[in-house]
């Protein structure tokens, strides 16, 4: 059984990659959720009906004991499994002016984002090594890129994951594992549902804000074989925002 792990798999971004790699692969699609629980459950209904399998694999990213525990777990139960593709999505955001920003603010964002990239594929590469096949797919986003006003702990993070994505690229290339990074600006989801969509509109050159679905369309053209000669790469999906 070859299987994609989703990180953050329950709502937004992360539930619309799982629904549409269940239509475009034959990936049993490992939802992974760290509180809510009803949310992920829906999203496993959705993958269900778009003729797949799945299932839910709770930790929270940031604790690598649980990440360990959770993915050998289910590696026991499972010993013929193969994940062969990590989509990396899980993150939060904690956006406030840097000179008032909370230590707890700035370690949870980067703990998320940055260390919980760390402690899922970390623990998931050297099997992927000995397979000679893989798919590591970061989300990152415009933040990373070109940083914005209000986030400097989202930006660090995401701009850490630009560089870990260019680095590690390079050590697996050989053994056919492809290390990409999607970077999406604005897109509606729960996480940027408080936001002035048209005061930022005017903001983005295409004029709007971006569905998560545009995202996962993304993702899983990078997920296929026909991307296979595309590594270390942060595509950007944001409308047409550059600095």
């Amino acid at each position: 059984m070859k299987c994609a792990l989703i990180t953050g798999g329950s709502r937004g971004i992360g539930k619309a990659i799982c629904i549409q790699l269940a239509k475009d692969t034959d990936y049993h699609i490992l939802i992974n959720y760290n509180s809510n629980e009803d949310a992920a459950k829906n999203t496993l209904k959705d993958v269900e009906a778009a003729g797949n399998t799945g299932e839910l694999i709770p930790f929270n990213v940031t604790d690598s004991e649980q990440v360990k525990s959770q993915l050998d777990a289910w590696q026991e139960k499972n010993p013929e499994a193969l994940i062969e593709v990590i989509i990396n999505n899980a993150g939060i955001t904690k956006d406030g002016l840097f000179m008032w920003m909370p230590k707890e603010d700035w370690q949870n964002v980067i703990n998320t984002s940055l260390n919980g990239f760390f402690n899922v594929t970390n623990h998931l590469i050297q099997k992927m090594l000995r397979n000679r096949f893989g798919r590591v797919i970061n989300i990152a986003s415009v933040s990373g890129v070109k940083g914005t006003p209000g986030q400097t702990n989202y930006s660090a993070a995401k701009g850490a994951i630009v560089a870990a994505t260019k680095a590690l690229s390079q050590e697996v290339a050989k053994r056919n594992i492809t290390v990409n990074a999607v970077a999406p600006g604005f897109i509606k989801s729960d996480m940027t549902a408080d936001l002035d969509e048209k005061e930022l509109k005017k903001l983005i050159p295409a004029n709007r804000f971006g569905e998560a679905q545009e995202v996962a369309d993304l993702v899983s053209f990078l997920v296929s074989k026909k991307s296979s000669y595309i590594t270390g790469e942060v595509v950007n999906i944001n409308g047409g925002i550059y600095s």
